[in-house]
């Protein structure tokens, strides 16, 4: 079985976690192959937007940590270089993708699964969609950003929150929190992102990927610094076929017609 599925259609790439009877917990195998996949995406004309999603009941139960880890002695240093190559390389991967990416959220999203939905761009979730900061059950400190995201998103009290009591957030909830875009009933979630991933995949992609980098950028930086990233965006997408496209549809009073070049 594949355990991670790879399809393009409509210049959208569809990443769908494929291990539905552990509620698709990542292995270390399907982290690397998504982050292989997010930059792959990336560098495709081809590819426009990216949906990420996963199979049966659960979009993502967080690392699998069933295969255990070594019995050796652990060396300081070992945890920190391990969180480093892993969690934090996935979820930059989705933050680096210069492609919209949507998260589908199907089922349950818990720990490391939970911020990989939170780390997409646009966030849809089924009705029957749970999310859970599940680390402080395991007596862990959240991994995958999570401590980076979830104030971003909903502010430092709430995410404090979510992460001192790990309880289940309902769908419903976690869209009047902030946390997801729209929630829509099971059977829509589908149609929904690629609805959704093909609208992305006609605008103007490069103009999108600068509006994603100064978003994602923005609440760390300064005025003065967040003023000359948007101008130095401009500059270079001003340089973009599609710029011109969109200036000379306005002209011309048509519809633009951009290729993502």
């Amino acid at each position: 079985m594949t355990e991670v599925v790879y399809t393009v259609s409509g210049q959208v790439a569809y990443i769908t976690l494929n291990r539905p009877e552990a509620l698709n917990a990542i292995t270390p195998a399907q982290r690397d192959r998504l982050i292989t996949l997010l930059g792959e995406a990336s560098a495709d004309p081809s590819v426009r937007a990216v949906v990420l999603t996963g199979t049966g009941r659960g979009f993502c139960a967080g690392a699998d940590l069933r295969g255990g880890g070594s019995s050796g002695e652990r060396i300081a240093g070992d945890v920190a270089r391990t969180i480093r190559q892993g969690a934090q390389r996935l979820i930059a991967a989705v933050l680096d993708c210069e492609k919209p990416v949507i998260a589908a959220v199907n089922g349950t999203a818990a720990g490391l699964g939970a911020h990989l939905a939170l780390a997409c761009d646009l966030v849809l979730a089924a009705e029957s969609a749970k999310f859970i900061e599940v680390f402080v059950r395991r007596g862990l400190v959240p991994d995958g950003g999570g401590a980076y995201l979830l104030p971003r998103l909903i502010g430092p009290q709430r995410a404090k929150e979510l992460m001192f009591f790990g309880d289940m957030v309902t769908a419903a909830d976690a869209e009047r929190l902030g946390l997801v875009n729209r929630v829509v009933p099971d059977e829509e979630l589908e149609k929904t992102a690629r609805d959704w991933a093909e609208r992305l995949a006609t605008g103007p992609t490069r103009a999108l990927a600068l509006t994603k980098q100064l978003v994602n950028a923005s609440l760390d930086s300064d005025r003065t610094t967040a003023f000359a990233a948007e101008a130095a965006a401009q500059e270079i997408n001003m340089t973009t076929e599609d710029a011109r496209e969109g200036v000379a549809s306005f002209v011309e009073r048509r519809s633009p017609e951009y290729r993502g070049r």
